[in-house]
């Protein structure tokens, strides 16, 4: 029987995920839109910790001050009634018209200053709410013609914008760090850093970049077929994993958002037992929010909105479960010696060994045995059958 969710598990919830009534581009809504603190009080009781959202989510586009400032009042007075910690906040640039060229990126100078002010007013909103994480998601930074955009223009544009709004937290003092959040396509063509290592490679270019990293997908990576675990891995020993969004995703399709583990079900345990166990010989972990970024099938009512908000839960804490006895198995342990992926955190070059004394040495090259090195076993197969019979027995 799967325990309950606790605070300590930091379970959080987009608001736009059980807030999706089904609409898309091929139907309409199969569920009606409730006002954004009704969610709050069932996703409190099926387990929920956090909760997130996107500006508009909680108060319609172009929505006058003094009204915006009672929607959000009275949102966040719910919450805390509910127990919610409102972890992190993000901006929506994209479902608005004026956003169909980009934000950050369009060609339309006054877009730009337009999707910079949107989210500068926003970056004080997660402040004032006590957000920890402000995403930046780029839905609609991108092309469907490659002729349309002038790629270096935009990247500085793109710079440009990150580092505005990097530098306006820093002058404020807030307590926020940006996250961004790739995507290879949809609703874009191509989308501008479609993936974990475009978005590193631009975080490197950034002015301000030691309070910008990453809010990595699973769907969003695995959609471009890429690992999402190795991803995250990457993003962790980059420093740079801030966040996290889970769900579910079967292959190279339309961004699915299935319940977390509802798609590819072995690297979802590969991604739980990254987070819960760490790297194999020890390194950097993540601490953060188990944030799920799904929607709910538009073939359920409510009773299976709430359904599905307890399965992500239930997924993950399944999975820990079978993560953690992966791990102190000792045939598990046993296989990783024999495959030598414990040895691998060994340096290459001994401590204090020059490049000299790599070169001196005849038993790393001229007497060294290939063949014999060619020959042995890597076990790698019994190690991950191991893996599928925590996962499946």
């Amino acid at each position: 029987m799967t325990r309950t969710p606790t605070t300590q598990d930091k379970f959080s919830f987009g608001l736009w995920t059980v807030g999706w009534t089904g609409r898309d581009q091929f139907g309409e809504a199969s569920r009606p839109a409730l006002d954004p603190w009704d969610y709050l009080g069932p996703l409190a009781e099926a387990g929920a910790w956090g909760i997130t959202f996107h500006d508009d989510d909680v108060v319609p586009f172009g929505t006058p001050d003094a009204e915006r400032e009672q929607i959000l009042t009275r949102f966040k007075q719910v919450a805390d009634d509910a127990g919610l910690v409102i972890e992190m906040v993000t901006t929506n640039l994209f479902s608005h018209p004026v956003f169909k060229d980009g934000g950050f990126t369009a060609n339309d100078r006054g877009v730009r200053r337009f999707a910079l002010r949107k989210v500068l007013r926003n970056v004080d909103l997660a402040a004032e709410l006590g957000a920890a994480t402000f995403v930046m998601w780029g839905g609609r930074e991108g092309a469907e013609y490659d002729g349309a955009k002038d790629v270096n223009a935009a990247l500085d544009r793109y710079r440009e914008g990150i580092d505005t709004v990097a530098a306006y937290i820093k002058e404020k003092g807030y307590d926020l760090r940006i996250a961004l959040e790739p995507k290879p396509n949809e609703p874009r063509g191509d989308i501008f850093l479609p993936t974990v290592g475009h978005a590193l490679g631009f975080i490197a270019e950034l002015e301000h970049g030691d309070i910008v990293g990453l809010n990595p997908e699973v769907g969003h990576e695995q959609m471009a077929a890429l690992n999402y675990t190795h991803g995250i891995a990457q993003a962790l020993w980059s420093g740079k994993l801030f966040h996290i969004d889970l769900n579910g995703q079967r292959s190279i399709k339309y961004d699915q958002d299935l319940v977390f583990g509802h798609g590819d079900l072995l690297s979802a345990f590969f991604t739980v037992d990254l987070l819960e166990n760490g790297f194999p010989s020890g390194g950097p972990t993540y601490d953060g929010p188990r944030h799920f970024d799904y929607k709910p099938s538009r073939t359920e009512g409510f009773d299976g909105v709430w359904a599905s908000a307890r399965a992500n839960m239930e997924t993950y804490l399944l999975l820990a479960e079978k993560a953690r006895a992966y791990r102190a198995d000792p045939r598990v342990q046993e296989a990783f010696a024999a495959s030598g992926v414990l040895e691998l955190s060994a340096p290459t070059l001994s401590d204090g060994e020059s490049i000299a004394d790599l070169l001196a040495d005849r038993g790393a090259f001229e007497d060294y045995d290939a063949d014999a090195a060619g020959a042995r076993e890597t076990n790698f197969v019994e190690l991950n059958q191991l893996a599928i019979a925590h996962l499946v027995g």
